[in-house]
C-alpha cells in the first residue's frame, strides 16, 4: 500500500484504439485515486469507455499512456508474468456474463483461483466453503453452473473474485443480466462487502445500482464529466430493498 492509503492511482491514463482517422481513445487522460474500502461506481453510456477504465485498472490491457499503480505498485509497466502473478493475489474480478467454468461446480470453481496462486486443495476447499457460506449457496455447492439461477453464478461469481483475498474486486456490469430480485441478492453482498472494508470498483449502466456505492464517476467520451460523493447511499440501498419486497 502507498503511504497515502489508496489501492489505486492513475495519473494521466490514455487507451487508443485504431489508428489515424479512424483513431479513438476509449479513456481519455484520467487521472484517479481509489482510497482502501471505497466503493466507486462508474457510470456512462455505452462505449464510453467505463469497462477499458476497469481492464486497465486490473491489468487486463494495457494502456497506450500515463501511470496504473497497484498497492503501490506500478503494474502498466510490469512484465506480463509479475502482472499475471499480481491478478491473481490482489485483483478480483466479476464480469456480466459471470465467466464461470461449466464443468466444475460452484465450489470447483472458487476453489480454481486459490489452487492457480499455489494453495493447497485443502487451503482451496476450506475457502471455498467460507464464502459459499457467506454468499448463501453453501446448499449449491455441488451443482454445475447451468444448474444455478443467474443471481446464484452471480454469486459464485462474486465468491471466486474473493477466494485469493484481493486488496480490490473490479466489478463490470454485475447486474446487468439479472432480475430485480437477483439484482437486489448481488447488491446486498455488495453491501456486506463495503461495509467489511472491501474496496470495489463496479461499471454500471443502472443509476439505482450506482446509488448504493459510496462515490460515483460519471463518464462521457473516454473522460470524466463529474466525481462526487454519495453521501446517502445507504438510504438508497433500503429503497431498492423495499422495491423488491
Amino acid at each position: 500500500m502507498n503511504e497515502s492509503g489508496d489501492v489505486l492511482q492513475v495519473r494521466g491514463l490514455i487507451k487508443q484504439h485504431g489508428q489515424k482517422q479512424s483513431l479513438v481513445r476509449a479513456v481519455d487522460e484520467v487521472d484517479l485515486d481509489v482510497p482502501v474500502g471505497q466503493m466507486l461506481a462508474v457510470m456512462g453510456p455505452s462505449g464510453c469507455g467505463k469497462s477499458t477504465l476497469l481492464h486497465l485498472l486490473g491489468g487486463l490491457e494495457r494502456p497506450t499512456g500515463g501511470q496504473v499503480w497497484l498497492a503501490g505498485r506500478r503494474i502498466d509497466t510490469a512484465s506480463e508474468r509479475a502482472l499475471a502473478r499480481l491478478r491473481r493475489r490482489s485483483v478480483g474480478f466479476v464480469f456480466q456474463a459471470f465467466h464461470l467454468v461449466e464443468e466444475l461446480s460452484a465450489a470447483e470453481n472458487v476453489e480454481l483461483p486459490v489452487l492457480l496462486a499455489g494453495g493447497s486443495p485443502r487451503a482451496a476447499r476450506h475457502r471455498a466453503h467460507l464464502l459459499l457460506e457467506q454468499v448463501g449457496l453453501a446448499h449449491r455447492a455441488r451443482h454445475l453452473p447451468w444448474k444455478l439461477s443467474g443471481g446464484e453464478r452471480q454469486r459464485v461469481a462474486i465468491a471466486r473474485a474473493l477466494a485469493n483475498e484481493p486488496l480490490v474486486v473490479l466489478a463490470d456490469e454485475p447486474t446487468g443480466n439479472l432480475d430485480t430480485a437477483a439484482t437486489l441478492d448481488v447488491l446486498r453482498l455488495f453491501e456486506d462487502l463495503r461495509a467489511a472494508g472491501q474496496t470495489l470498483v463496479m461499471v454500471t449502466h443502472d443509476g439505482r445500482v450506482a446509488a448504493t456505492a459510496d462515490r460515483l464517476i460519471s463518464m462521457r467520451d473516454g473522460m470524466f464529466v463529474e466525481d462526487a460523493w454519495l453521501a446517502g447511499h445507504t438510504g438508497q440501498f433500503d429503497g431498492l430493498i423495499a422495491m423488491g419486497d
